[in-house]
């Protein structure tokens, strides 16, 4: 398999199904930010982390391989009128879901109780965590777009929005680990 195809030379990319749209389409706009945020997973998990952070990490990153390809995907040629499934594209369960969930919850058995905003950063692990969280914000907020026009499956909206609130967690948990202080937003008075 080539990488190069020289298919997408004239600023089109083909979805899965073959349609082609611009590669400014929102919806490559969605799964090329999701592709962004799973990168960054990927860095944040070459890290010196506690291993069940890193297998946790790498369950993520393939839930997201698998919200791609949906995103990816024509809608039209994803589902016949009948019902059946003309492409074998995989699905986010709520299990995945609740896995985050979980996880969000044994983390925050540990963790001091949360009183104001807390500044990004501390520690180079913890500012990765951060970045994360906000592409993951982002690929939120383009997926909703995407979802307005062209609906797809709810489940793929609730695990990016628990992801951003997994990520959250888990910034505060590699601070508390790696004794990386935690600044507090407190606004200043002015006047």
């Amino acid at each position: 398999m080539k990488i190069y195809t020289k298919t997408g030379d004239r600023g089109t990319t083909a979805l899965f199904g073959g349609t082609r749209v611009p590669k400014h389409h929102i919806r490559i706009e969605s799964y090329g930010t999701v592709d962004e945020l799973n990168t960054w997973l990927g860095l944040l998990r070459d890290q010196d982390i506690k291993n069940r952070h890193k297998e946790t990490l790498m369950k993520v990153q393939k839930d997201l391989f698998t919200i791609g390809a949906i995103l990816a995907t024509d809608p039209d040629k994803a589902v016949l009128k009948s019902g059946k499934e003309r492409l074998d594209i995989p699905k986010i369960r709520k299990e995945e879901i609740q896995m985050l969930e979980d996880e969000m919850d044994r983390m925050d058995e540990s963790l001091p109780a949360m009183t104001h905003f807390i500044l990004p950063g501390g520690h180079q692990v913890v500012s990765y965590c951060h970045i994360a969280r906000t592409v993951c914000r982002r690929a939120e907020r383009m997926a909703c777009l995407l979802n307005e026009h062209q609906p797809f499956d709810p489940d793929v909206l609730s695990y990016i929005n628990r992801l951003s609130d997994y990520l959250f967690v888990l910034s505060r948990a590699l601070a508390y680990e790696l004794k990386a202080e935690e600044i507090k937003w407190i606004p200043e008075k002015k006047g």
